[in-house]
């Protein structure tokens, strides 16, 4: 008997385009999310019914949503439910709480002396964040429970759901609510995809909705981390703001819970469960014609020259213009380097909404030109910057990488970190941030740095341009076993695994 598999995420599988005459588009959803669930899915999909959950986001997503029955297309087989939540409660959820707001307080982001200010026009937009959670849960709800036809085949003890994210704190809670009675049994899992703010700055958020969001992800009988730091610092807020009974311990099993949480009468698992690649199908995505021939082009562009790769959304933490500012250093300091090396950039525009993105977006735009100015010359350019969305040029850029820059203040996991030495086709050292998630499994083959110390980085980058061949090599080759060694399939399984048969 199949069990049933829910998924739940802000953004989903596939998204849609407006054509001519009003058709509509759909393509596959981008994102590190995504692309991990859904590779997780596949080997799921066989021995499971599965249904992924999400928000329309755009006026064409709106549009599918109306046209298509109950909102639901398929996707290689997965049924696609999106929800057309009311464009102001959407807007006020996910751009004035979920990215202004947490996203914010757990990279620990915010400009003190003047941000946040949580008056009364917060209050509207938590409302309207309680308001987004409660959509999702009453579909995932209606989902579960099914009709009675679904409730005979299905019994509601194989039902598990997998909540996705920041965005989606209170849901696991307010499904709980709901399934009580009917399918109380099911089992709910809550990975949370980025870092966990310490408890003194969790502090910063009001009172109410900092417990309100621990109370929410404790509906969950699981709650997954990319790493133990992460992990731990929710268990140390669960401690301090809900006086929650904590267990601490070794791991327990192959789902690799370390830690349980007893809070309003439920136990809650707490685990680790890390974000590797699927080698071989990221191997084969760049045999394909577009990724070739953008490896073709950047071959040219680079010849006789090492290549300095980065690859990044323009988000505020992922650190974008102090590496900029390392490789200016870098040229400044070490002069044997100019007309050497050829640092590429490539950056995807992200969030386009929040004010403080579209500024850092022209910051980076500003020292890249500016480096271009100081030591570029008739016969060599030593920065080429691109911020477009273009996933095989990417892939490309990786594969060529002889120096990957991964440097972010703060990050969840990061996967570019890993698919570069996957994809290396000659070896590339990584400059990777302390401060990154992936630092817990790579740091003992990466070159690890303080993200803020810009002159740390630049003797980093020397140091990584001067590395041996071999050293080169071998530190790559490290790197692509661990980033393979936890695939999506075994990400995704382990969360399943920890609900229990």
């Amino acid at each position: 008997m199949k069990r049933r598999v829910l998924v739940a995420s802000n953004r989903g599988p596939v998204s849609y385009e407006f054509g001519a005459g009003g058709t509509l588009t759909g393509r596959r959803g981008g994102g590190g999310l995504v692309s991990g669930v859904t590779s997780g899915l596949a080997a799921v999909t066989p021995e499971a019914q599965v249904r992924w959950v999400c928000a329309a986001l755009s006026d064409a997503d709106r549009a599918a949503a109306a046209r298509l029955h109950a909102g639901t297309q398929e996707l290689d087989g997965v049924p696609v439910r999106m929800l057309d939540i009311p464009r102001p409660t959407f807007e006020r959820a996910y751009n004035s709480v979920a990215n202004s707001i947490l996203w914010f307080t757990h990279h620990m982001l915010f400009d003190t002396p003047n941000q946040p200010q949580f008056g009364r026009e917060f209050r509207r937009d938590w409302a309207a964040y309680q308001a987004y959670n409660e959509a999702f849960a009453e579909a995932l709800a209606g989902e579960a429970t099914g009709n009675h036809e679904e409730r005979e085949l299905v019994p509601s003890a194989a039902i598990r759901v997998l909540v996705q994210d920041y965005h989606l704190a209170l849901a696991p809670r307010l499904l709980r609510h709901r399934l009580a009675g009917e399918a109380g049994d099911a089992g709910i899992a809550h990975f949370w995809h980025t870092p966990w703010a310490p408890a003194d700055y969790y502090r910063i958020l009001p009172a109410e909705v900092s417990r309100a969001l621990l109370d929410g992800l404790l509906g969950a009988d699981h709650l997954g981390f990319h790493c133990d730091r992460w992990a731990h610092a929710f268990l140390d807020c669960c401690e301090s703001l809900l006086s929650a009974q904590v267990t601490r311990g070794a791991r327990e099993g192959a789902a690799g819970t370390l830690a349980r949480v007893s809070y309003r009468g439920r136990v809650t698992g707490v685990g680790v469960h890390p974000l590797g690649v699927d080698a071989a199908a990221l191997r084969a995505r760049t045999l394909q014609a577009d990724v070739q021939a953008h490896l073709s082009a950047l071959r040219r562009t680079a010849a006789g020259k090492k290549l300095i790769v980065r690859v990044d959304r323009t988000e505020l933490s992922k650190n974008i213009v102090r590496g900029l500012a390392a490789y200016r250093e870098l040229l400044a300091t070490r002069p044997q380097w100019r007309g050497r090396v050829l640092h590429v950039a490539f950056t995807y525009p992200s969030r386009s909404a929040v004010p403080e993105y579209r500024a850092y977006t022209e910051q980076v735009r500003r020292i890249a030109q500016e480096i271009t100015e100081e030591f570029g010359t008739p016969e060599w350019d030593p920065l080429l910057l691109e911020v477009r969305d273009d996933y095989p040029r990417s892939l490309a850029a990786c594969a060529l990488a002889d120096v990957l820059v991964v440097n972010p203040v703060r990050d969840g996991m990061n996967l570019v970190a890993q698919e570069g030495p996957v994809l290396s086709e000659r070896g590339c050292a990584l400059l990777l941030s302390r401060e990154a998630g992936a630092a817990a499994t790579l740091g003992a083959a990466a070159l690890l740095v303080n993200p803020y110390d810009v002159s740390e980085t630049a003797a980093a980058l020397h140091r990584a341009l001067a590395m041996p061949d071999a050293e080169r090599r071998s530190r790559s080759a490290a790197l692509a076993v661990i980033a393979a060694a936890s695939p999506p399939s075994r990400w995704l399984g382990d969360q399943l695994a920890a609900l229990g048969p």
